[in-house]
């Protein structure tokens, strides 16, 4: 029974061996492709690497914090830009001139702007501009700049 005894520690001895040494094996590739990751002078130095970029992406997150809360104080600011354009064009003599009269509306997030509206006749040019809250004028609108209105206000390219 001795021997049978040997020969059973004998062969889980051998087995502990082949798996240390697989063990060992798969560590000195894991330490090839680490060290693959640095030039050769910063290879001794994994610590010191890791902490800067450590130290990098805590200095990123910082930054990204504060351009969030300067994009955050930027959005009322946006809001009342006048950044709704539309612009129609029409003949308004009924002649075929080339459509050279126009009217454009230029409006904020609220409806809030101008409308523009130049008329050509043959002779003469004519400028008008009326003031637009909540996509209404005090002044009497013509169609095409109620149309313009309308396309901006819902950012149609198409007026």
């Amino acid at each position: 029974m001795s021997t049978a005894l040997l020969v059973l520690a004998l062969t889980f001895a051998v087995l502990a061996l082949v798996v240390a040494l697989a063990a060992v094996l798969r560590l000195r590739a894991i330490q090839r492709q680490f060290m693959a990751l640095w030039p050769p002078d910063q290879r001794r130095d994994a610590l010191a690497v890791l902490t800067r970029q450590a130290d990098r992406s805590t200095a990123i997150e910082r930054r990204v914090g504060a351009l969030d809360a300067r994009v955050d104080g930027l959005s009322p600011h946006v809001a009342a830009a006048l950044r709704h354009v539309a612009v129609v064009r029409y003949d308004a003599f009924g002649d075929p001139g080339g459509r050279l009269s126009f009217s454009a509306a230029l409006l904020d997030d609220s409806g809030d702007g101008l409308v523009i509206t130049s008329i050509h006749a043959r002779d003469e040019s004519r400028t008008y501009a009326k003031g637009v809250l909540a996509g209404r004028s005090e002044v009497k609108l013509t169609p095409e700049e109620q149309q313009a209105i309308a396309a901006a206000r819902t950012n149609r390219k198409d007026a």
